[in-house]
């Protein structure tokens, strides 16, 4: 029996290994001892089995909650990433944006509705002498003009219409001329300022060749 029990405790030591085939024999012997000792000693046996099986156990607990602890590592880790990911990406949107406010604030875009910035293009439908009209300029803008030079011989030049695209102001000079305005006839100006149709032109043609493209 005592040889039987001297076997069972050999085999719970060294049980899963080649540990005791790689012992000296001076280990050997120490190991041949204490399995003696656990021979004469069941009780001190059982502890040891059970001490043996507790830290298993422990080992077992101890491995999933690391593994737990990995997968939730790797979450944080995913979510990092994809929060780094949105910052770059509102980091690129502020430049962006930044970059247009500054193009913006070198080139203020035109109120359409503002017709003092920017070219605009009127029909003229006469100049008269000896008629002012100036007093019905003021809030309507597609009814203004020149007023009359200084000299008694420079006439008002009356204007209809107040257009961004020539090509409507075109169409628009063309009614009054089948409407009996003959003289009627475009007229560009740039922020406020009358300019020549010459100086404009250019980017007239060019703004038409560019939708020309885009259709």
């Amino acid at each position: 029996m005592k040889t039987r029990l001297l076997f069972v405790c050999l085999a719970l030591i060294f049980s899963g290994s080649q540990v005791f085939a790689q012992l000296s024999k001076q280990e050997k012997k120490e190991w041949k001892k204490k399995a003696k000792d656990f021979s004469k000693n069941p009780e001190s046996l059982k502890q040891f089995t059970e001490a043996k099986q507790s830290a298993e156990n422990n080992a077992t607990l101890l491995n999933g909650q690391i593994k737990q602890l990995q997968s939730t590592v790797s979450d944080k880790n995913a979510k990092i990433a994809e929060l780094e990911d949105q910052v770059s990406r509102m980091r690129s949107d502020l430049t962006s944006a930044k970059t247009e406010l500054a193009q913006l604030k070198e080139n203020p875009p035109v109120n359409p509705m503002d017709f003092s910035k920017g070219i605009v293009f009127k029909v003229q439908v006469g100049a008269f002498k000896n008629k002012d009209l100036s007093k019905y300029f003021d809030n309507n803008p597609n009814f203004g003009g020149e007023a009359a030079g200084k000299d008694a011989a420079d006439p008002q030049k009356i204007t209809i219409g107040i257009f961004r695209d020539y090509w409507e102001a075109d169409t628009f000079k063309k009614y009054m001329r089948d409407m009996g305005v003959k003289d009627a006839w475009i007229v560009p100006y740039k922020d406020g300022v009358r300019v020549e149709i010459k100086d404009v032109m250019e980017g007239v043609m060019a703004d038409k060749a560019e939708k020309a493209q885009k259709k």
